[in-house]
C-alpha cells in the first residue's frame, strides 16, 4: 500500500479508535457490546461475536446486545475461538465469504475472552482489530465493577452463596508480565468454598498467598474472606512473610472458635533476581518445575495452620532459574475421600504436570488443563475444593 493510503488508514483507525475511548468513561455497560459491534461495522466487520469465558473455564459465551451476532456458547477445547483464547493470539479462518478473525480480549495477561469478527479483506485492519480488542477488554474490567450483566452472561450454572463470596475476593485468574506470570483455576468453580487465592505485583516483587479454610459452604466462605483481607492487610504494610503469618493467625484466632483453622502459603518473589522466599501452614509442598518436569518438591519447615497460634515461622529460600515454574495446589486437588475411591495422589499428579507443561504452552493454558484433567480423573466430582496456582519467572 502507498505510503499516503497507509497515514490515511492509521488516521481513519485513530478516529474510531478515539471515538470509543472518548466515551467508554459514561458508556452503560449493556451499550458497549453495541458500540463496539457498530465500530467494527465501520471496517467493514459483521457476524460481531463478543466471547466471555465462562467461570468453569468450558466454555465462550456470546454477550448478548443489538449488533452482536447470539448463539449456542462454543467449546474452548476444539473451537477456533477457544485455540484464541488458550494461546492469547488471533486466529484467522477463511471461508467462502470471508475471513473470519478471532482476536483475544487481553487485559493485563488476563482474557476475558474472545472477540470475533468476519471481514471481506484483513490487510490493514489486523492492528485496528487488536487495538479495538484491547479497548474492549479494559473497558470490559472497568465496567464489571457495578454491573451483573457480565457476570450472568459468564455464569453457565446455578452458583453458591459462598461461591459468589470467592469469586468477588478474587483477583484476576491471570497476569502475564515481562518478567513473571501467574495463573489460578478453582475447582468446583460454581460451589468453591474455603479455598482462594491473592497475589499483587508490586515493584519487582510478586506476592502471592493461597488459602484453605476448613469446612464447607458460608462457614468456610467466611473464614476466607478474613484469611485473604488480614492477608492483603499485612502484605500492603511491607511486612516479612513471618510476620504476615503471624497478623493473619491473630485474625483468624480473634474471629472464629479455637478449633477452627485454615491452612495458608504465601510466597515472595523478587522477579529481578529470581530470589523465592516462602512460609508453608498446613499445605503440600509446591512443586517446582525445571525444564518442564517436576525437579523437586519445595519442603520447609513445619509451620501450623492460621488460627492455631504458631510461632513465628522459618522463611525457606531458594533461587530460581529462567523458564522455572513453581506449582501451588490445595489438598483437594490430590485427595479424594468419596467412598470406595482412592486418593488421586502426587505421583499423578506429577504424571499428568510431565504431559500437560510444554514448552509451547503458557501457565494459564497448563494451569486450566491441568485442573480439569484431575477432574476429569476424579470422575468429575470431589468432596473438597480443589485449587491450583501456576507461577513462572521468565528472567
Amino acid at each position: 500500500m502507498r505510503t499516503g493510503a497507509r497515514s490515511a488508514r492509521e488516521s481513519f483507525g485513530e478516529m474510531l479508535l478515539g471515538g470509543l475511548l472518548d466515551h467508554a468513561h459514561a458508556l452503560p455497560p449493556d451499550h458497549v457490546g453495541p458500540i463496539v459491534a457498530g465500530t467494527v461495522a465501520l471496517i467493514g466487520g459483521r457476524e460481531v461475536r463478543i466471547l466471555l469465558q465462562d467461570y468453569g473455564q468450558r466454555n465462550l459465551v456470546p454477550l448478548a446486545g443489538d449488533g452482536l451476532k447470539d448463539g449456542e456458547p462454543l467449546p474452548i477445547d476444539g473451537s477456533e475461538a477457544g485455540r484464541c483464547f488458550l494461546t492469547a493470539r488471533p486466529v484467522e479462518v477463511p471461508s467462502a465469504d470471508g475471513t473470519r478473525v478471532h482476536v483475544p480480549l487481553l487485559d493485563g495477561g488476563d482474557q476475558a475472552g474472545v472477540l470475533a469478527v468476519t471481514l471481506d479483506t484483513i490487510d490493514d485492519d489486523r492492528r485496528l482489530l487488536r487495538r479495538i480488542a484491547g479497548v474492549l477488554a479494559d473497558v470490559l474490567q472497568t465496567k464489571n465493577g457495578y454491573t451483573d450483566l457480565f457476570f450472568r452472561t459468564r455464569r453457565g450454572e446455578a452458583m453458591s452463596v459462598a461461591a459468589e463470596i470467592q469469586w468477588s475476593l478474587l483477583p484476576p485468574l491471570a497476569m502475564t508480565m515481562s518478567r513473571v506470570a501467574v495463573a489460578g483455576v478453582l475447582e468446583p468453580a460454581y460451589d468453591v468454598a474455603g479455598d482462594s487465592f491473592d497475589y499483587a505485583l508490586n515493584g519487582d516483587v510478586l506476592h502471592l498467598a493461597m488459602i484453605d479454610a476448613m469446612g464447607h459452604g458460608l462457614d468456610a466462605a467466611t473464614m476466607a474472606t478474613v484469611a485473604i483481607g488480614a492477608y492483603r492487610h499485612a502484605r500492603r504494610t511491607s511486612v516479612e512473610l513471618s510476620e504476615i503469618y503471624l497478623f493473619m493467625d491473630r485474625a483468624i484466632a480473634e474471629q472464629f472458635a479455637p478449633d477452627h483453622f485454615v491452612t495458608a502459603q504465601m510466597l515472595r518473589l523478587d522477579t529481578g533476581t529470581g530470589r523465592l522466599q516462602w512460609v508453608n501452614a498446613g499445605h503440600p509442598a509446591p512443586m517446582l518445575i525445571r525444564g518442564h518436569r517436576v525437579v523437586r518438591r519445595l519442603n520447609s519447615p513445619t509451620t501450623l495452620p492460621v488460627g492455631f497460634g504458631g510461632a513465628q515461622p522459618q522463611v525457606s529460600e531458594t533461587v530460581l532459574e529462567p523458564g522455572d515454574r513453581i506449582l501451588c495446589f490445595t489438598d483437594g486437588l490430590i485427595e479424594e475421600h468419596q467412598s470406595g475411591q482412592e486418593e488421586f495422589g502426587e505421583d499423578q499428579l506429577i504424571d499428568w504436570i510431565h504431559r500437560l507443561d510444554r514448552a509451547d504452552r503458557g501457565v494459564r493454558a497448563v494451569a486450566r488443563d491441568l485442573s480439569h484433567t484431575l477432574r476429569r480423573a476424579r470422575g468429575e466430582t470431589t468432596t473438597d475444593d480443589a485449587t491450583l496456582v501456576l507461577v513462572e519467572w521468565h528472567g
